[in-house]
């Protein structure tokens, strides 16, 4: 059921609809043509569109949809609202404040205190920021739980848990964009002189906000990922050493048993007194002699501690 919203005093409306059928194009005056048209294409719209309209001077308007709540597990588990903004008349479809946990009462209350149209809508999209700011507040919790977790005990779950936060940091960004995207159309349609009204300045310093933080929560799950995967690359070389290192000791016992073992008629060795403890003691020597090589090298042990102090290749 639709409501309308009449700021006299400051001479503007707010047109809130449920459906876009309960359009009275009769209020909308010399833009009821362009209205109709927007209805018609904005049925079908089920993401974030945005357009602009400055054809006729003073008689400029943007247009589009937005959508201001998103599910982290489901891509289409999400609210959409369409929007239609002039100098004198804001319309919007299918806009639940409760959706994203604004009282309905004090939206209203906030929208007597603006003086414009426009004003009127940067109170909507402020409040939709304060949503996604608060979700991005409470994900800060997860997010140092997660870093004592993999600490105390690292496994491919905390590897899941660091992607799974990953996933929804970047689903909130992608709210925040295209509310960035309307401030800048907003100045490009109507002129930096709406750039004065306090509710345009207050969501403006919003959008910083939730930007800020979802830039360095992003780079904090970065670095997250950078030590996972330096652990992992650990691990594989500590696997790869010593299976060539069990490779290389086995290789003197291999070639001297390989030797004693063909069935050649003429073998001198098969009448020497002492050439069964000959040979045990020639495969001890050579698997030793092999075995000082690799700690020389400094290839036994710890990979990560090097021969020479201060280097950190050496």
């Amino acid at each position: 059921m639709g409501m309308e919203k009449e700021y006299s005093e400051d001479n503007w409306n707010w047109f809130r609809y449920d459906h876009l059928e309960e359009i009275d194009y009769q209020k909308a005056g010399d833009y009821k043509d362009v209205l109709k048209e927007w209805a018609k294409n904005t049925s079908e719209n089920k993401t974030n569109v945005m357009k602009i309209d400055t054809s006729v001077r003073d008689k400029e308007f943007i247009s589009g949809s937005l959508i201001y709540q998103q599910k982290t597990k489901e891509q289409h588990e999400n609210s959409l609202f369409h929007y239609f903004l002039t100098r004198e008349f804001l319309i919007t479809v299918s806009f639940d404040s409760s959706v994203i946990q604004s009282d309905n009462s004090i939206l209203l209350k906030k929208m007597d205190d603006t003086h414009s149209a426009i004003d009127g809508f940067f109170v909507i999209l402020g409040e939709v920021l304060s949503d996604n700011i608060q979700k991005i507040d409470k994900f800060e919790v997860r997010l140092n739980e997660l870093l004592w977790k993999i600490k105390e005990k690292n496994n491919i779950n905390r590897l899941e848990e660091i992607y799974e936060l990953r996933h929804q940091i970047l689903v909130w960004k992608n709210i925040m964009i295209p509310v960035k995207e309307i401030r800048l159309g907003v100045e490009e349609t109507f002129g930096e002189g709406v750039t004065e009204g306090t509710e345009f300045k207050r969501t403006c310093k919003r959008i910083e906000r939730g930007y800020t933080l979802v830039r360095e929560y992003q780079q904090e799950i970065d670095d997250l990922v950078n030590f996972e995967e330096m652990v992992s690359m650990h691990r594989g070389n500590e696997i790869v050493k010593t299976l060539t290192v069990i490779t290389t000791l086995m290789t003197p016992i291999a070639t001297w048993g390989a030797l004693w073992g063909m069935n050649f008629k003429i073998m001198p060795e098969l009448e020497w007194k002492y050439g069964y403890l000959f040979s045990i003691i020639i495969i001890i020597a050579s698997t030793a002699a092999l075995y000082i090589m690799l700690v020389k090298k400094g290839w036994m042990g710890d990979i990560l501690r090097g021969k020479k102090k201060n280097s950190f290749f050496k």
